[in-house]
């Protein structure tokens, strides 16, 4: 079980490169991060096949394909301005707004600014 009080480097939103397992290599954006679990659920990333039966909701039933989480040490923020993952780094603005920022350029990689 995990610690609770772990956080992730990650945000919902992110661009994220997967560095291990069999999705290494691969970029997608966050799209869930459950925190106390310590796991990120990336776009069109750990594709797992799921058997579900007939429900009014889905009447035909069968197989569908759904990304299931993997852990959050395995993806890194992707830097467009680097165009590689990077590490980031937390930093004050002017107006007294933190954000990260890449620690190779210094880009900011918050997406909502």
């Amino acid at each position: 079980m995990a610690n609770p009080k772990v956080k992730v480097h990650v945000k919902k939103g992110d661009l994220v490169q997967v560095i291990s397992g069999k999705d290494a290599g691969k970029k997608g954006k966050v799209l869930q991060v459950i925190p106390d679990k310590h796991r990120v659920v990336v776009e069109k990333i750990n594709l797992v096949k799921r058997h579900t039966k007939p429900t009014q909701a889905n009447p035909q039933g069968g197989i569908i394909e759904k990304e299931a989480p993997l852990d959050a040490s395995n993806v890194m923020i992707f830097c467009s301005k680097c165009d590689r993952p990077v590490r980031i780094a937390k930093k004050f603005l002017e107006n007294g707004e933190k954000v990260r920022i890449c620690r190779i350029c210094g880009e900011v990689l918050d997406t909502d600014k």
